[in-house]
């Protein structure tokens, strides 16, 4: 399995990145408060931004190690699987609240486009 080379910093920055730094890991953690559980339903929310299923399930396995998300297998047959957030994956919501706040206030004045007017103006 690959390891990182980047030593790691022992910083709640660091920590808080380790979590949801990723590129799609808030969004599954949202998907999966709104009760997309499956990782084929979560893949299917979010391909039309172009999130393949080999990163998602790799995020999915990160955030479980992590402690943020638990599995919980079905028996029969296909095997049916189905994510839940545990008590620290809970107490994420407010921070991708928050985030999802911050990018829909500043949407505006951080696309290219916005931002050639703006300069352009000046």
């Amino acid at each position: 399995m690959y390891e990182k080379k980047i030593p790691e910093l022992h910083c709640g920055i660091s920590i808080f990145m380790k979590v949801l730094g990723g590129k799609w890991k808030a969004w599954i953690i949202e998907c999966i408060h709104d009760d997309i559980r499956r990782p084929s339903e979560i893949h299917r929310e979010m391909e039309v931004n172009g999130a393949s299923m080999r990163v998602i399930t790799m995020h999915l396995k990160e955030l479980e190690d992590l402690g943020i998300l638990y599995k919980k297998v079905y028996a029969g047959i296909p095997l049916k699987v189905e994510y839940y957030l545990t008590e620290v994956g809970l107490s994420t919501l407010p921070l991708i609240k928050a985030m999802d706040q911050w990018g829909k206030k500043n949407q505006a004045l951080l696309t290219k486009d916005e931002n050639k007017a703006v300069l352009a103006d000046n």
